[in-house]
């Protein structure tokens, strides 16, 4: 959200009139006609280019002002600041200026910047980009002077491959290759020249260049990498920095074809590895000119993608040695953690393109990963060691056990807190959901802790876990998943008691035992007599159990936590992944899962911890799948009717649970039924009627000081309905259900009543009532309009024998409807 100033100057921007335009325009004209821009002419712009960017669409610019904001862009003497505002417009409005902008005869680098910046915003297609890419690539190869090489080429050549990657021929490719093994390879290790201002003492020997430093103080010994540490940096030691934060870029773009033949590949480098002595003997004499004749002598050896691996290899390899080093300032070990995930990832891409490197690889990652497990603060550092496991442990026989299972295990559980590892990890399990779930036993065992991050970070992390949560699914896991995603909020609000339980002070952390009588929720957390709920709560693994016994407890403890920020954001979260649980479960459930998930729904319908609307929305979603469920199943009816019986003829649930119990009397309506299941007798369809019919008596029967109906008119319809269609399969029944329905009228007539239902409302109940008397009248007529086949929903119109239905529902519907003339008739 913008502040209510910012959001002012928007709404004035979007709602400028064409003729203040107009005038405005003019006014910058003839700023921009002068030659001292002063700070009426950088206002003027700010303001231009709010009005440009307030809009969705593009606004127009008139001609002559678009050519001198181009030709003020173009302009190597004109202000950056003002470069900037220019380039900023240009890139908002229109006309599309991509054809009259060129970057050939600019010599100047931030010039080339801000121009390649609009060029880049309005290119519609790979043709537009030619130019640029040639010219960059020109200022590459050609031969400047240090002071002129441009640290702006990479960045603007990185945002170029990501709009258009097949602008680049194969001979620009193969000069950034070049390039980029220079730059990696053979940047000086003395430190720049000092930005001193000099002094009266200030002599020769004072400006020699000091040698580059280590992380942890020592001299640098070897080749220039990020992590070598200077006061300031030569021109290509920035171009070694840059060309590092692209190579990973770089390689996954177009080193995507491998080296084609490994043995000829592995023949090349074993040339290059007998010819490498010669190599590293021009590197340690560190002038520029040997190593570009090294240079040149080892790319006759390896072709440029392959010399590029190698070098890039060498560069990560010696980036993890310098990782070991102590840093001294607490800058340069995050640096050592943002470098170690970028190299690591750099080499898993290498070993991916040429498996030959593997084998190299190995050992380093794997004395990596010994020397980070031990420390969580390297947490973001194990994920792509991980990652290189997973790629690459098959191929080197290495046992990744270890390193899953602290993944898997301790980093949710003791870092949920960590929003941006959340990410990381999140990320990592959606990108190789496929080979975790099928590779990895671990994986879905580990959901209650995989799902820690969720309940920490929800609903940051929504989207990652809609994907995942399939991956989790199985025919072993479905029950207990199912209890967990409801028990969500009641995890979020376990980990924000430990969180604080560990911060308090070791005095205040002594247990004792009071039983079951405690204060508040942070107070029973540290109870031995709650500790096995806590512990089972935020268990990290599966299989001790489908839910907790006392979980109605539970929701009693953590009742002054149910109003938190985060319990109530985590709540929001639940129904969505419940209908993406429910859809999933469908494609593999069999009719004992079906029971089983039922079951469950009756269960949980009411013990949810009291977030406010969470039970009304899960409850929702229950009503909707249990439609489903049934469908798939109808035969639980039968095998769940106690359960199902226990559950109707509570009246409570109604006021409680209305839509999920207007849904489960539906659903036995419609599936118990002879044509569904065979074992369903006369017996169980009168246990169900008059179950159902004294509920339906006992809240319809309003007195005259009783207070109003509590439950909307559509319980009583579908009751009703529900009624007449099992009285329809056990004819016997039908006079108590018409006897009931005839005194529905005095039911709608009650003051009670009609204080409470609207007039449609109770219109409603009385018609529906009047159909059904009129259905029951004619019991064959009612068995076949009440109860349909179960095929019914898929005839076979050229073999059935009853191929009237269409034509007979249609016809009685017209009988039936209030407004057909046949009921007047």
């Amino acid at each position: 959200m913008y502040a209510s100033g910012t959001e002012s100057l928007i709404k004035q921007a979007r709602e400028i009139q064409e003729e203040e335009l107009l005038k405005f325009y003019g006014r910058i004209s003839k700023l921009l006609h002068l030659k001292d821009y002063g700070n009426e002419t950088v206002d003027s712009l700010q303001r231009l280019h709010l009005i440009v960017s307030a809009t969705k669409y593009g606004r127009t610019i008139p001609s002559d002002l678009h050519k001198k904001l181009q030709a003020l862009l173009c302009s190597p003497s004109t202000p950056e600041q003002l470069q900037v505002l220019c380039s900023c417009t240009l890139r908002e409005s229109l006309p599309i200026c991509i054809s009259s902008l060129s970057t050939e005869d600019i010599q100047d680098s931030r010039t080339i910047s801000y121009v390649a910046a609009v060029i880049l915003a309005q290119a519609g297609h790979k043709n537009d980009l030619s130019p640029l890419s040639n010219q960059l690539l020109k200022s590459l190869e050609c031969r400047q002077p240090e002071s002129q090489i441009s640290r702006h080429v990479l960045p603007i050549l990185s945002k170029v491959i990501s709009f258009s990657p097949e602008s680049l021929t194969e001979d620009h490719i193969n000069l950034v290759n070049r390039k980029l093994v220079d730059w990696l390879r053979y940047a000086s290790v003395q430190q720049g020249a000092s930005m001193s201002a000099g002094g009266f003492f200030t002599g020769p020997r004072s400006r020699q260049p000091a040698p580059l430093t280590e992380v942890d103080g020592a001299v640098a010994g070897d080749f220039f990498t990020v992590l070598c540490v200077g006061q300031s940096y030569t021109e290509d030691q920035w171009m070694n920095m840059y060309a590092f934060s692209m190579i990973r870029k770089w390689l996954l773009t177009y080193d995507t074809e491998g080296t084609g033949n490994a043995d000829s590949a592995q023949l090349k480098r074993a040339q290059f590895m007998h010819s490498q002595s010669q190599d590293d003997r021009s590197e340690v004499d560190g002038s520029v000119m040997s190593m570009v004749s090294a240079t040149s002598s080892s790319s006759r050896l390896l072709p440029p993608k392959e010399r590029l691996r190698e070098k890039a290899f060498e560069y990560c390899h010696r980036i993890i040695e310098q990782s070991d080093r102590k840093a001294l300032k607490k800058a340069d070990t995050e640096l050592q953690k943002a470098c170690l995930v970028e190299a690591v990832t750099v080499m898993d891409i290498i070993c991916k393109e040429d498996p030959s490197f593997v084998y190299r690889a190995f050992p380093c990652v794997k004395a990596l990963y010994g020397r980070l497990s031990g420390d969580l603060a390297f947490a973001r550092a194990v994920l792509p060691i991980a990652q290189f496991y997973l790629n690459h442990s098959e191929t080197a026989a290495v046992d990744s056990e270890a390193v899953f299972r602290q993944l898997l295990s301790q980093f949710p559980g003791e870092l949920f807190n960590e929003p941006l590892l959340a990410f990381e990890f999140t990320q990592f399990c959606r990108a190789n959901v496929g080979v975790l779930q099928e590779g990895v036993a671990l994986y879905r065992q580990s959901f209650p802790n995989l799902f820690k991050y969720l309940a920490w970070n929800s609903p940051a992390l929504i989207s990652e876990y809609m994907e995942l949560l399939p991956s989790l699914l199985c025919p072993e896991t479905a029950i207990e998943v199912l209890h967990t995603l409801l028990d969500l909020p009641c995890l979020a609000a376990a980990l924000d008691l430990q969180l604080r339980s560990a911060s308090l002070l070791a005095p205040d952390r002594t247990l004792w035992d009071q039983g079951p009588k405690v204060a508040s929720s942070l107070e029973a957390f540290r109870q031995p007599f709650y500790r096995g709920m806590f512990l089972y709560i935020l268990r990290p693994e599966a299989g001790t159990g489908d839910t907790i016994d006392r979980l109605g407890v539970l929701h009693e403890v953590l009742a002054d936590m149910a109003d938190s920020p985060r319990a109530v954001q985590c709540a929001q979260t639940v129904p969505v992944l419940l209908h993406l649980f429910f859809n999933t479960v469908v494609q593999f459930a069999d009719k004992k899962l079906i029971n089983q998930l039922v079951l469950i729904l009756l269960e949980r319908s009411g013990l949810l911890f009291n977030v406010r609307n969470y039970k009304a929305e899960v409850q929702r979603v229950f009503s909707s799948h249990l439609l489903v469920l049934c469908k798939l199943h109808p035969s639980l009816i039968v095998e769940q009717s106690r359960e199902l019986l226990d559950f109707t003829c509570t009246t409570a649930n109604i006021y409680s649970k209305e839509d999920l119990y207007i849904h489960m009397v539906w659903v036995i309506g419609e599936y118990l039924s002879v044509s569904h299941d065979a074992r369903c007798t006369v017996e169980q369809i009168t246990s169900f009627f008059e179950t159902l019919e004294a509920v339906l008596f006992e809240i319809t029967q309003v007195r005259q000081l009783a207070s109003p109906p509590r439950y909307s008119p559509r319980v009583i319809t579908v009751l009703m309905t529900t009624l007449a269609k099992l009285a329809s399969r056990s004819q016997d029944l039908i006079p108590r259900v018409s006897l009931f329905l005839s005194k529905m009228r005095s039911f709608a007539r009650s003051p009670t009543v009609v204080s409470y239902y609207s007039e449609e409302d109770l219109e409603e109940i009385l018609t529906r009532a009047h159909e059904l008397i009129n259905l029951l009248k004619l019991p064959s007529v009612a068995q076949f309009v009440l109860a349909p086949s179960a095929r019914g929903d898929s005839p076979r119109w050229h073999r059935d024998t009853n191929a009237s239905l269409p034509l007979s529902m249609r016809t009685i519907s017209s009988l039936l409807h209030k407004h057909s003339s046949f009921q007047h008739c």
